[in-house]
């Protein structure tokens, strides 16, 4: 049971429920979850629609059923459970929830490398579960539901108290619930893989809602050059105004020709792919500068596989430098303080807001490619 709570909590809520690979999502009526030792309850305001949830949902990527998606939220602080009242938080408080939520405990949290937290892979990714080895969401006859993260796509949601920050009363929360996903992993991309230095050039593959976020990153960090690549017209020019130096269609010119005409022949120092296609990693490796570093952020469909050269990689000195999310503890903070002081422009990132009846339509969207940056849905 709760140690501290707002009132009143219902004792149901709504949920968006994945009962089928590849099948609908489905408003349902659940039971409210209850946080448990070092957890805290979320009432969502607002919940981002990812590509990684539409991965699951199409069954791109296995992960049990029936599932409650959505991974990145924001909205107030509802309840603490035991131990959680911490870390400056309140009852009615306003907070984002990352996606990728540490333990706090094993041997990778405990060094400050959250992103590698054993536990949330072992169990949150693989099996739907929190930390103690079950979900906290349930069906009104008490059938287990799994959840992708905190299960976002509903009222309320459990999240471990490590993996929220506080939202200034400045910033509009609702597009806010970005930050913890698309805003994050773009951080932890820029700031912690590539460890981007003053002046170096950049090229940012798929400038979706990650991407975006990766163009505003590398320039707030000190990237000279960002070159923007897609294959949508709309995109490109959205990158653009959120700081790109220019853009490339990939569709129509030749990626890797344009982006050395555009770099004196030489490439640029870091390339991020942000969409999980063979081609598009191929395709950010081949625009690399000697010495320069890939950073792969895109999750693909389970077993995607792409080609890598095996002489051009070691007689040109690349580097490939895995990514995922951020180290969520100390990076969605800086993520959210990015944010409020206007160098992450969240809110022009997000370009569609759906209504809570209309989740299957937002991923309808995402699915057809017709939406630029990111869409949230508003819950609260």
């Amino acid at each position: 049971m709760t140690s501290t709570t707002e009132s009143p909590i219902p004792a149901t809520m709504r949920a968006a429920v994945s009962r089928e690979a590849a099948g609908p999502l489905v408003l349902e009526t659940i039971a409210t979850p209850q946080p448990l030792e070092g957890e805290v309850l979320v009432r969502v305001g607002a919940c981002g629609v990812c590509h990684s949830d539409l991965h699951v949902l199409d069954d791109a990527i296995p992960f049990p059923r029936p599932t409650v998606l959505g991974h990145e939220i924001s909205g107030t602080i509802a309840a603490f459970g035991p131990g959680a009242n911490r870390r400056g938080l309140a009852i009615g408080q306003r907070v984002a929830g990352a996606f990728l939520m540490p333990c706090g405990h094993c041997e990778h949290c405990v060094r400050g490398r959250d992103d590698l937290c054993l536990p949330f892979f072992e169990q949150n990714r693989l099996r739907g579960q929190l930390y103690d080895g079950t979900s906290r969401l349930h069906d009104l006859d008490g059938t287990t539901l799994a959840m992708y993260s905190m299960g976002g796509l509903a009222e309320y949601a459990v999240l471990p108290v490590t993996s929220v920050a506080p939202i200034p009363d400045s910033m509009d929360a609702v597009p806010a619930a970005i930050l913890g996903c698309a805003g994050l992993t773009a951080y932890g991309a820029v700031r912690r893989a590539a460890d981007l230095r003053q002046g170096e050039t950049v090229a940012v593959i798929a400038v979706g809602g990650v991407g975006s976020n990766l163009v505003q990153i590398a320039r707030a960090l000190g990237a000279a050059q960002v070159i923007a690549i897609d294959v949508e017209d709309g995109k490109l020019a959205a990158a653009e105004r959120l700081g790109a130096t220019m853009s490339i269609n990939s569709a129509t010119v030749d990626v890797r020709d344009a982006v050395m005409s555009a770099t004196g022949g030489r490439g640029v120092d870091v390339a991020f792919e942000a969409l999980g296609l063979p081609q598009t990693f191929e395709t950010a490796l081949s625009v690399l500068a000697p010495g320069g570093r890939m950073v792969p952020v895109g999750l693909g469909s389970a077993g995607s596989t792409a080609a890598v050269e095996i002489n051009l990689m070691v007689r040109r000195s690349l580097r490939i430098i895995g990514n995922y999310g951020a180290r969520t503890r100390a990076d969605l903070p800086a993520v959210i303080r990015l944010a409020d002081e206007g160098a992450l422009r969240y809110r022009d990132v997000v370009t569609k807001v759906f209504a809570f009846d209309e989740v299957g339509v937002a991923f309808d969207e995402l699915r057809k490619g017709a939406i630029t940056g990111r869409a949230v849905v508003s819950i609260g």
